[in-house]
């Protein structure tokens, strides 16, 4: 009797991080046979636009996991018409190995919403449950135990819990770093393969886009709690743009790409400030939160051909700077009052800001000086040097 592990996913696309999972279950569960199983048309979530065809993820899926004797790709999913569901897929399985033990592996997300599936009883009946977990998060771990044991006891469900290594990369934070011309945690040989495809953006002609376009692609790169925040930015600047005599196209392109890089987490970011050289001090390396102003004006320029001007206001838009330029003056404070924002005192800002534009900057560096010194917070040098700039220029002007 063979032990055979089912590794199932939408691998859109598959990465190291899949890769090593993979190896580490091998090793952890003796597996004899590991089955990866990419999903034509995954039940719960839509596949990103500019993915790849489901023949062509299986093609990355047999080359990234080329490395890994036991593992077999499998198109089992793909010639299934409709969605991929666990059950439909465990019971072709379960007929095509019938003396084999075999082990579904998973995340622990996916055993806390299991009882949530289609036909989880007969999965657990069909399959041993191997959830891949961290012991890093207690809180989690200790939901995670509570969740076995109350499926084991309901269901009678074998459920195997495998600490492992892990590298912290979604599918979606790679096809991020793919669109922005940065190394994406995959495999070499798919690597090449996606960017002479040119999928996920990665060959995409994306500079001097018209607004629109602009407007549609890159919104793509965000999450989607983000979108609305991005688009009032965009509105917001070119409104305040409008107002005070700057030009309406570039702040709204400004604000529109202003969080581009906001997405990725820190370990991205340095990879994005080591791909485009920037140079950062030990602060900003300590703090790499404080870094998608600095690569979002990289990437602006890189991979979407925007101005000057407009690079450097999303450069400032999240510490200003001494002597801001209009345009960069206008993004700084469209980030800060655009409609979704509600904080205690932005009414008061965006009655400021309109009124008076300097007297609107000094009044939002202030109080994000004050805020940060409340929380205990490391203030940067240029947030400090702005608020004190426009202190004594505020001072000057109420002189006058």
């Amino acid at each position: 009797m063979a032990r055979v592990g089912i590794y199932g996913g939408s691998y859109n696309p598959p990465h190291i991080g899949h890769c090593l999972a993979a190896a580490e279950m091998v090793r952890h569960l003796e597996l004899d046979r590991l089955i990866i199983m990419p999903a034509a048309t995954p039940p719960h979530k839509s596949l990103a636009a500019g993915s790849p065809t489901a023949e062509e993820r299986l093609e990355l899926c047999r080359l990234s996991f080329a490395s890994i004797p036991q593992a077999r790709v499998s198109d089992l999913e793909l010639r299934r018409q409709g969605p991929s569901y666990t059950v439909d897929t465990l019971r072709e399985l379960r007929e095509l190995y019938p003396e084999d033990e075999l082990f579904l592996i998973m995340g622990t997300d996916m055993l806390l919403s299991f009882d949530q599936w289609r036909c989880p009883e007969e999965i657990a009946a069909m399959a041993t449950l191997a959830v891949m977990h961290r012991e890093d998060d207690e809180a989690l771990w200790e939901q995670v135990r509570a969740k076995a044991e109350a499926l084991s006891k309901a269901m009678k469900a074998k459920i195997v819990l495998v600490q492992n290594r892990c590298v912290e990369i979604s599918s979606t934070t790679v096809r991020r770093l793919l669109a922005m011309g940065a190394p994406g945690y995959l495999e070499p040989s798919a690597e090449k393969l996606i960017r002479s495809k040119g999928w996920y953006l990665s060959g995409a002609d994306l500079k001097n886009l018209p607004f629109d376009e602009l407007k549609e692609r890159s919104l793509s790169l965000h999450d989607e709690k983000r979108r609305a925040h991005v688009v009032g930015c965009s509105e917001t600047a070119q409104a305040l743009a409008e107002h005070y005599g700057a030009d309406p196209d570039l702040a709204a392109r400004a604000g529109i790409l202003h969080d581009i890089t906001k997405a990725l987490g820190p370990t991205e970011q340095l990879h994005l400030c080591e791909k485009y050289g920037i140079v950062l001090t030990e602060l900003q390396r300590a703090n790499p939160k404080l870094l998608h102003a600095k690569t979002g004006a990289v990437i602006a320029r890189e991979i979407f051909g925007e101005s000057d001007e407009v690079c450097e206001a999303i450069r400032w838009h999240t510490t200003g700077k001494p002597q801001m330029t209009l345009l960069e003056k206008i993004i700084y404070l469209a980030d800060y009052i655009e409609p979704n924002r509600d904080f205690p005192g932005v009414e008061a800002l965006r009655q400021a800001v309109w009124e008076e534009l300097d007297k609107g900057l000094y009044q939002g560096l202030d109080l994000s000086v004050r805020i940060l010194r409340k929380q205990g917070r490391i203030i940067d040098p240029d947030s400090l040097q702005a608020w004190e700039y426009y202190k004594k220029y505020t001072e000057r002007s109420n002189q006058l």
